[in-house]
């Protein structure tokens, strides 16, 4: 049996290689949306914080999902 993640375009699955600070990504369960301009105000996360600097008991302040479960937003 294989334990490789599936991939989709879009998935983050952990992967702080492919963001960019301003990267603002999307709960692939309630469509919330971290935007590291807003910070988090559940979490106490300060503005300006990246996606990839959250602590890693950070959870979506919606829906309590890992971050694992968020989706890079491909801006347009």
């Amino acid at each position: 049996m294989s334990t490789a993640k599936t991939t989709f375009e879009g998935s983050y699955l952990g992967n702080d290689e492919c963001l960019s600070d301003d990267s603002r990504l999307e709960c692939k369960i309630c469509w919330y949306v971290y935007d590291p301009v807003e910070g988090d105000d559940v979490w106490q996360i300060p503005p300006d914080t990246p996606f990839a600097a959250l602590p890693e008991h950070w959870r979506c302040p919606r829906c309590d999902g890992d971050k694992e479960q968020f989706m890079m937003i491909r801006e347009k």
